[in-house]
């Protein structure tokens, strides 16, 4: 799958999404959120390359066995292990980008696109579709050649589909100025504030009632 700069901007009005999008995030919005600004104080979460494997681990980006075979190939090529982290960091710096100015700026959107079509032609291996313990199915990639190459698929082709059908405009970064996590906005309004309600939400409402109160004083 390579992303052209039409495709980015336009699709068949049959391929658009129509009606409220599904109530669940994106995996590269997830991926930009684990750096640093995202996180503080708690820092990086892709602090090294075992953080990097483990956190694809739990998305189901990686299987458990292709998972062990990558940590075996890690021990024997600590450097290109190394240089797989600098490379998923360079991509993530990219999708954060993206995530906050790609609507708005024309240059962020193509460095995104030109970020994504590097990864993906890269990469050589095979698509596959595994059923997922909760009954439902998986949809992975499997490398061939290089353990490390393939790592950043499932990310790039994550970011892929949220350009083609045109999400851009309902990516959010949260609205508590502290906080830097983007979301998908997946509600019928678009309106939207808050990463989370229990975190973000519930303390804007409580400044809003410290400040009442200390009005009604």
């Amino acid at each position: 799958m390579t992303v052209s700069h039409t495709d980015a901007r336009t699709v068949a009005a049959s391929e658009r999404l129509s009606g409220p999008l599904p109530p669940r995030t994106r995996l590269w919005l997830d991926f930009v959120n684990t750096d640093a600004a995202a996180q503080s104080p708690g820092g990086d979460l892709l602090r090294d390359f075992e953080a990097l494997l483990h956190w694809l681990q739990q998305q189901v980006a990686v299987d458990d066995e292709r998972a062990a075979g990558i940590r075996r190939r890690a021990v024997l090529q600590p450097a290109a292990a190394a240089a797989t982290l600098v490379d998923a960091r360079r991509v993530r710096a990219a999708l954060r980008a993206l995530s906050e100015r790609g609507e708005q700026v024309v240059r962020v959107r193509d460095d995104a696109v030109v970020e994504i079509n590097r990864v993906l032609g890269r990469s050589a291996g095979t698509r596959r579709i595994d059923p997922h313990t909760d009954g439902g199915y998986t949809r992975s990639f499997v490398p061939t050649g290089d353990a490390f190459a393939g790592l950043m698929i499932p990310i790039v082709e994550s970011a892929a589909e949220s350009l083609v059908y045109q999400e851009l405009g309902r990516i959010r970064r949260c609205a508590d100025p502290r906080c830097h996590r983007v979301f998908l906005d997946a509600t019928k309004n678009g309106l939207r504030r808050w990463c989370d309600m229990g975190t973000c939400g519930n303390r804007a409402k409580a400044a809003r009632h410290r400040a009442r109160s200390a009005g009604a004083r």
